[in-house]
């Protein structure tokens, strides 16, 4: 078993000020923008390391069943026990999973709403990964399919709603990009870092609902708020 972190006492206050559920199985944050999920090689303590502020006295803490990009903001959900963990990973596999989240683009998409098909193949470029669109039967590439639709628009952009149907590392992001209506901030795919006339120095896309199969039973909706940076930007140029 890995040497636990130590957390500070803002840490851990911060990490419990995220829950937005909690029961016996699962456990459930809105996540901030700038914090990753796991990993990384940003010298600071991901989500998975602050999950050690709610480990039980027997050492056992909860584990992530998924992933957030780290500067995606939103809903992502933790198993507090091994049989919920195992349950969640195999409804992950089995999609289903309903994943809704929101972003910001330059302008509505034409057509407003539809369905991105368009497999996706990883790449690495020195230290970095990169997932870019490859033509259908390309070696190594992987199926990828994205709903979108567009909530509200104006002159100056639009706010859209984006559901993933399979899982794919940056999926929405480059499908996205493919129909030219890269999110803002995303600058690693063609986003700009502004939106509407307005600093968006980072990526605007927020995980904004996440429906899944509960392991006692039915399924369990839950819902996350944009954070303030996210909404001032939607509200400056679309709402």
């Amino acid at each position: 078993m890995r040497e636990p972190p130590v957390l500070t006492e803002q840490e851990i206050a911060d990490v419990r000020a995220w829950v937005i559920h909690e029961d016996e199985h699962v456990l459930a944050f809105n996540k901030p923008a700038g914090l990753s999920s796991q990993g990384g090689r940003i010298q600071a303590h991901t989500l998975d390391d602050l999950l050690w502020a709610f480990a039980r006295s027997n050492g056992k803490r909860p584990d992530l069943v998924h992933r957030l990009d780290r500067d995606t903001s939103g809903v992502i959900l933790a198993a507090r026990t091994k049989p919920a963990a195992g349950f969640l990973g195999k409804a992950i596999e089995a999609r289903r999973f309903q994943k809704t989240y929101v972003a910001l683009v330059s302008a509505a998409p034409d057509p407003a709403s539809g369905v991105i098909e368009a497999p996706l193949l990883r790449q690495e470029i020195g230290r970095e990964s990169y997932m870019r669109v490859a033509p259908p039967g390309t070696p190594g590439s992987q199926t990828a399919q994205s709903r979108y639709r567009t909530l509200a628009h104006s002159v100056d952009g639009a706010l859209v709603e984006l559901s993933p149907v399979t899982g794919r590392m940056h999926q929405l992001r480059v499908h996205m990009a493919h129909i030219g209506r890269p999110l803002a901030g995303d600058v690693r795919y063609g986003g700009a870092l502004t939106f509407a006339g307005m600093a968006a120095p980072r990526l605007m896309l927020h995980a904004a609902r996440l429906k899944f199969p509960h392991p006692s039973g039915g399924y369990l909706t839950l819902e996350a708020p944009p954070p303030e940076d996210f909404g001032l930007l939607a509200r400056a140029a679309v709402l």
